[in-house]
């Protein structure tokens, strides 16, 4: 009888466990579904992405932006990583023909600065340059906070408590067109929503936290926001 109940107490144990472990990961949340397509509306063609450039588009709410980067070489490695909250999760590389092509929010995970039509204190820095001596990682200038694109997002300087969120991007090789399809990592919506709420009525007015769907348009920074901060 003892071992018989060392045996249950064993099993129940082990279940609590997978439990636990289980809340412990973030899992990829599905939003709907939105094509990337061009400022022309057409579907854009991951081949035709531009590598080192830096391009939005709003996901998976209309006043939430996100960067999509083609970084130029293969990015096939698995990263594991961590949210603010201790939720682990794996980053799987990026999508396109050439595993190049990667997309995270573009809301900074330390006090949420983000793209707006007026100005960007956030943006990725392809190369190093004398007034510019952060290449190859997205920075904000808010607070310094940079991220390695190249590895889910992580942070690799300054006071960011976690990763950027990733978005999820589904390649169909048939017609080389790319979807948005959902987020991975640290979301910070719900928190962006309540710090933001008043200037996203005055400046997108009531569908600002309507849900993207069908198609999302990509645009250069440098045309979706007026000025863009170097630091």
């Amino acid at each position: 009888m003892q071992r018989r109940a060392f045996i249950k107490l064993c099993a129940a144990s082990a279940a609590v466990s997978s439990r636990a472990l289980a809340a412990a990961d973030a899992s990829p949340r599905l939003y709907e579904r939105a094509r990337l397509v061009d400022e022309d509306g057409a579907p854009l063609r991951a081949s035709a992405v531009p590598a080192n450039r830096n391009l939005v588009f709003d996901y998976p709410y209309v006043a939430t932006p996100c960067f999509l980067l083609n970084l130029g070489r293969p990015l096939r490695a698995a990263v594991r990583l961590r949210t603010a909250d201790q939720r682990s999760y794996e980053w799987r590389g990026g999508v396109g023909a050439q595993r190049s092509i990667v997309a995270y929010s573009a809301i900074c995970a330390h006090k949420m600065s983000y793209p707006t039509r007026q100005i960007s204190f956030i943006s990725y820095r392809a190369s190093a340059s004398e007034q510019d001596p952060h290449a190859q990682v997205i920075h904000c200038c808010s607070e310094h906070s940079q991220y390695d694109p190249a590895r889910g997002g992580r942070v690799v300087a300054g006071p960011a408590p976690q990763p950027l969120a990733a978005i999820l991007l589904e390649h169909d090789p048939a017609d080389d067109s790319l979807t948005a399809i959902g987020t991975l990592g640290g979301e910070m919506f719900h928190q962006f929503f309540d710090k933001f709420r008043f200037r996203l009525a005055m400046e997108i007015g009531r569908s600002a936290h309507s849900p993207v769907a069908g198609s999302a348009t990509v645009t250069p920074l440098d045309h979706y926001s007026r000025q863009q901060v170097k630091c």
